[in-house]
C-alpha cells in the first residue's frame, strides 16, 4: 500500500470518562472544522501520558477527571508557561462561587458547566478552530502512513459509521403538532443500525439509575424525549461519514444494511411466535454489521485524506478489521451486554444452557444467509430449529411472509405416475390421472427425499 505524506490537521484533546460528553464534543468539534485531528481520553492519566509528547492546540476535559482531575490537569497545562497559552476548556457539574473562583487564577479559555449547552459551545468552538478552508475536509494523513496502520490506528477512536435513514427527511417526517412526535421518530429511524446504537447507548449513559439497561429503540427514544433525540440524529448526520460517495463502498454498505435489516425482521417475528421479546431481538439484529459499516466509514475517510483504495483492499480491510471494530463500538458506548450477546449470538452461543432469544438470534441469522435457491429443509437439523421444535412449515410460512421467496422444496417437481394395466373400472370410481396429478401436496415427509432438501 502507498504512504501518503501530508501534513496533519489541528490536534483536539478531548479527555472525559463519560462517553457520551465525548461524543457530543467530538461531533461538535467535527462540525466547526473538518481537518482536526482527535484524541480521546478516558482519565486524567492517559491525558498527562499524551501531554508528554504532543501539545494539542485545544484541550477539552472534564473537572472530574478519574485518577487526574482536570483541574490538576489545567494546573498542569498552564505550568509549562507556553505563549500563546493552550487552548483549555474545562467542563464541570460544579457551577458553585467557590468552584469557580479556584478555577479563574489559571485562566481557562472557558469554564463551562453540565449540561452542555451545545450551541455555546459551538460557537466557542468556532472562535478557537475557525471555519474549515475546504468544505468536507478530511483529517490529513500523518508522513509514511499505511491503509492498515491507519485502520489501526482509527479502531480505538472510530466513533460513526453510514446512516441508512436520510436524517432530514426523517426529522421532517416525524413532526407533530407540537414538535417532534417520538412514535413518529421511531418510526422513522428504526431500520438504521448506527442510529440506533448511539440512542441506545446516550439513554443508558443518561439513565446510570436504571437497574434494568435500556436495550431498544423505543425505550430510549422514551427516556431521552423526542427533542434530544432528534438532536443526537441531527449531529449524526454531519459527519463526514454519515454519507459514502464512493461507488465501491457504497455496494458493500447496501449489503450489509440488507443482511442486518432481514437478519432483524427474522429475529422479530420469530421472537412473536416463541413469546420473548420481539423488540429487543430485533435490535440485536439490527446492530449485527455495526463493525462493518464503522470500517466502511473509515475507508471513506481515508480516500478524502488521499489515500488510495481498491477493491481487494476493501475486501481485505473488512475480513481483518469489522469484528474488532464492532467489538471496539460496543464496549466504548456501554451497550448493555446482554444486548451484545444476543447480536453475537447470530453466529455463535456459548455452549451450556440456551435461552430462547439466544436460539431465535441464532436460527434468524441462518434463515437470512439463505440464498433463493436454498431451502429451509436444511435447518431442521440446526440446534436451535430442534430446541424450538420449529417445523418445516413454520420456516417456509416464515420465509414467504418476509421475503416473498417461496421456499424449493415446494416448488420440487412431482414425481410422475406410472399406471399399471390392471382391470377395468368405472370412470366415476376415481379422478382422472391428468385432473388429479396437479392436485398433489407436497407434504414434509416427502421434502426430506427431495435431492434438493439433503443438499
Amino acid at each position: 500500500m502507498t504512504a501518503v505524506d501530508l501534513p496533519a490537521g489541528p490536534r483536539v484533546l478531548i479527555a472525559e470518562s463519560d462517553p457520551w460528553v465525548r461524543e457530543t464534543l467530538s461531533e461538535l468539534i467535527l462540525g466547526v472544522r473538518d481537518d482536526v485531528v482527535l484524541e480521546m481520553c478516558n482519565d486524567g492519566k492517559q491525558a498527562v501520558e499524551f501531554l508528554k509528547k504532543h501539545v494539542p492546540d485545544l484541550i477539552i476535559a472534564a473537572r472530574e477527571l478519574p485518577v487526574v482531575d482536570g483541574l490538576s490537569l489545567l494546573r498542569g497545562v498552564r505550568g509549562l508557561r507556553r505563549q500563546p497559552p493552550v487552548s483549555f476548556i474545562l467542563i464541570s457539574n460544579r457551577n458553585d462561587t467557590a468552584s469557580v473562583r479556584e478555577v479563574v487564577p489559571l485562566a481557562p479559555t472557558a469554564y463551562l458547566t453540565k449540561p452542555l449547552d451545545t450551541e455555546k459551545l459551538r460557537q466557542r468552538l468556532e472562535s478557537l478552530l475557525l471555519a474549515c478552508p475546504v468544505p468536507g475536509a478530511a483529517p490529513a494523513l500523518t508522513p509514511g502512513q499505511t491503509l492498515s496502520k491507519y485502520l489501526e490506528k482509527r479502531r480505538d477512536t472510530a466513533d460513526g459509521a453510514p446512516l441508512f435513514v436520510d436524517v432530514a427527511t426523517a426529522l421532517k417526517l416525524s413532526q407533530g403538532t407540537s414538535g417532534v412526535d417520538a412514535a413518529l421518530l421511531e418510526q422513522e429511524l428504526r431500520s438504521d443500525p448506527h442510529i440506533t446504537a448511539v440512542l441506545i447507548a446516550a439513554a443508558n449513559t443518561a439513565a446510570k439509575h436504571l437497574v434494568k439497561p435500556i436495550q431498544t429503540l423505543a425505550a430510549a427514544l422514551a427516556l431521552l424525549g423526542a427533542a434530544q433525540s432528534a438532536g443526537i440524529v441531527a449531529g449524526l448526520a454531519k459527519k463526514r461519514m454519515s454519507i459514502l460517495t464512493n461507488n465501491a463502498l457504497q455496494v458493500q454498505a447496501s449489503q450489509f444494511w440488507e443482511m442486518s435489516q432481514r437478519t432483524a425482521e427474522y429475529a422479530r417475528v420469530l421472537a412473536g411466535m416463541l413469546d420473548v421479546d420481539p423488540e429487543r431481538c430485533f435490535c440485536a439484529g439490527l446492530l449485527l454489521s455495526l463493525g462493518d459499516l464503522a470500517v466502511l466509514g473509515c475507508l471513506q475517510e481515508w480516500l478524502l485524506a488521499g489515500g488510495k483504495l481498491d477493491d481487494q483492499q476493501i475486501e481485505k480491510a473488512l475480513e481483518q478489521y469489522s469484528a474488532a471494530y464492532g467489538s471496539a463500538l460496543r464496549v466504548r458506548w456501554r451497550l448493555p451486554l446482554e444486548l451484545r450477546e444476543l447480536t453475537s449470538s447470530v453466529y455463535q452461543y456459548n455452549t451450556g444452557v440456551y435461552t430462547r432469544e439466544v436460539l431465535v438470534m441464532n436460527l434468524a441469522g441462518h434463515m437470512a444467509r439463505l440464498g433463493d435457491e436454498d431451502t429451509v429443509t436444511t435447518l431442521l437439523k440446526t440446534k436451535p430449529a430442534r430446541l424450538l421444535k420449529l417445523t418445516v412449515a413454520d420456516l417456509q410460512r416464515l420465509r414467504k411472509k418476509l421475503t416473498g421467496v417461496t421456499d424449493p422444496s415446494l416448488l420440487a417437481p412431482t414425481v410422475a405416475l406410472v399406471v399399471e394395466p390392471g382391470p377395468e373400472v368405472e370412470e366415476d370410481e376415481g379422478p382422472d390421472l391428468l385432473d388429479g396429478a396437479p392436485e398433489v401436496d407436497v407434504v414434509p415427509e416427502q421434502n426430506e427425499q427431495d435431492p434438493a432438501a439433503t443438499s
